[in-house]
């Protein structure tokens, strides 16, 4: 009986052993599938993927809530796509736009610079004059840089500062930003505005370390900032460590003074809470006065804004590689460090950072990089903490396309969360260590994005994104169709070159 053989090679066999002929025919056939080249592009399912839609209805999320596209990198058509034009709300998904315009525009080794200048003379130890900082967008000024940077001060000599600290912060043009206008959570990191001179993520990190002899947990703040008062203690308590910076009941309303009126689980171990500070527009200030001052310096004047000086600086502060930076901003979802990021194409690529120029940016960057398909982009803020943005799951899975076929492929891969392993992934229960993927969330939307690598070798770009009220429950369906898309359950069957790898 005559059988027609194809790169999907039917594993079933007579039971019989067969004639010689056929066995000759047997292996022809199966050495045509181990070597054959990649399938013909088959019409994506009309149907969310059972496994998808039985995890969509436990969490209570309708399928026209979502909108997800899965197609093998280099290939023209999809494996499965479902509302794929429709425009929604990335989230965070939007990150992805902004770090590849940045890594194309800008290279992954591009640095920002922080210069500083000693604006007077220095004698037995004095400055008699200015220590003017000016910022250019860094997002990754933080307190060991910072320390760093003051440092070096007093490596050239400075202990006394006779005149003010000037803080030069013209690069970015923002509007002032209304207090909590996003979710009212003020005293969220992630709310943090941007800022041409950004410290520290204008936050501080309080750290809980349980001295059992005593009874207490000691607490930490870093940096000092200077005039604000932090309780030195709380007391220890029993129990098990759940929801314990709900049990310190932290009062936080006074810019002067936080204080902690709860206790710490003794068997939480030492803890860190990060925490925005009440009173933004004086940070900068408490912060380097109360970090020069724990240094040992002395500042006889005040730390204010103004311009620096045209001359050469006398030192300069480096940030770290972006590719290093794309990495914190993806891996961890960094908003603030995104929100930096997007000005800083407006003041590379426009030479002044402001949010309009940073949107024209994006948007004539993804013209020519994505064609028609860039149509529907609605770009806000570069980070995806926005209401306004849209895209489509089309349009991220083009990005990702051009992204793999990009020189800057490795970095921007590199910078996504690894399913199971780490970042916003870390609790990921798709394939272990198979996919690479950026994560977003708000209220109302969830979603992933990135590379999945499949039983076969093939490697799949997947997109998945829900707007629904009940969206952030909607993350096993997410799981389940990286899964379906690790498995190959796309092509129907796995092939015969499947790789010896093992199934998570």
């Amino acid at each position: 009986m005559a059988r027609r053989f194809s790169c999907r090679f039917p594993c079933r066999f007579p039971c019989r052993f067969p004639p010689q002929s056929l066995r000759r025919a047997l292996l022809a056939a199966w050495a045509a599938a181990v070597s054959c080249a990649p399938l013909a592009a088959h019409a994506a399912p009309a149907a969310v993927p059972a496994e998808v839609g039985l995890a969509l209805e436990r969490a209570k999320v309708p399928r026209e809530a979502l909108v997800a596209l899965v197609q093998e990198v280099g290939s023209t058509a999809p494996r499965f796509a479902w509302q794929a034009q429709q425009s929604v709300n990335p989230a965070s998904l939007m990150k992805l736009l902004t770090t590849f315009a940045a890594l194309e525009l800008l290279g992954p080794a591009w640095t920002w610079a922080t210069p500083v200048w000693l604006q007077g003379s220095v004698k037995d130890g004095v400055l008699d004059g200015n220590l003017v900082i000016k910022g250019s967008g860094d997002p990754k000024l933080v307190l060991e840089r910072l320390w760093l940077l003051l440092r070096r001060v007093q490596q050239l000599g400075v202990r006394e500062i006779r005149g003010d600290i000037v803080l030069d912060r013209s690069d970015f043009k923002l509007p002032e930003p209304a207090a909590a206008e996003f979710d009212g959570e003020p005293l969220r990191p992630y709310n943090v505005a941007a800022d041409a001179l950004l410290l520290n993520f204008r936050a501080q990190v309080f750290t809980f370390v349980p001295d059992v002899a005593r009874g207490l947990a000691l607490i930490a703040a870093d940096p000092p900032l200077a005039g604000v008062r932090t309780d030195a203690s709380v007391p220890l308590a029993p129990g098990p460590c759940e929801d314990w910076r709900t049990a310190l009941r932290a009062d936080l309303t006074d810019p002067l003074s936080v204080r902690f009126s709860g206790s710490f689980p003794a068997s939480c171990g030492e803890k860190t809470w990060p925490l925005a500070y009440a009173e933004p527009r004086r940070y900068n200030e408490r912060a380097l006065a109360g970090l020069w001052q724990s240094m040992g310096g002395r500042l006889l004047g005040t730390v204010r804004d103004g311009a620096a000086p045209a001359t050469a600086p006398s030192f300069v502060s480096t940030s770290p590689a972006l590719a290093e930076v794309v990495r914190d901003i993806n891996k961890f979802s960094n908003n603030v460090m995104a929100q930096q990021l997007f000005l800083t194409l407006a003041l590379t690529q426009r030479g002044t950072g402001t949010p309009e120029l940073a949107r024209e940016v994006l948007r004539q960057w993804a013209l020519a990089r994505l064609g028609a398909a860039a149509d529907g982009l609605v770009v806000d803020n570069g980070s995806g903490l926005s209401r306004e943005g849209r895209v489509s799951a089309q349009l991220l899975a083009r990005l990702l396309q051009q992204a793999w076929a990009s020189p800057v492929m490795p970095e921007l891969m590199s910078s996504l969360p690894v399913s199971g392993i780490d970042g916003t992934l870390k609790r990921s229960r798709a394939t272990l260590g198979r996919a690479h993927l950026k994560t977003g969330s708000l209220r109302d939307v969830s979603g992933v994005a990135g590379y999945v690598l499949a039983n076969s070798g093939r490697r799949y770009v997947v997109v998945a994104i829900v707007n629904h009220t009940n969206a952030n429950a909607a993350r096993p369906a997410f799981d389940a169709l990286v899964q379906w898309a690790a498995n190959d359950a796309a092509l129907g069957t796995t092939t015969a070159t499947t790789l010896a790898e093992p199934r998570n």
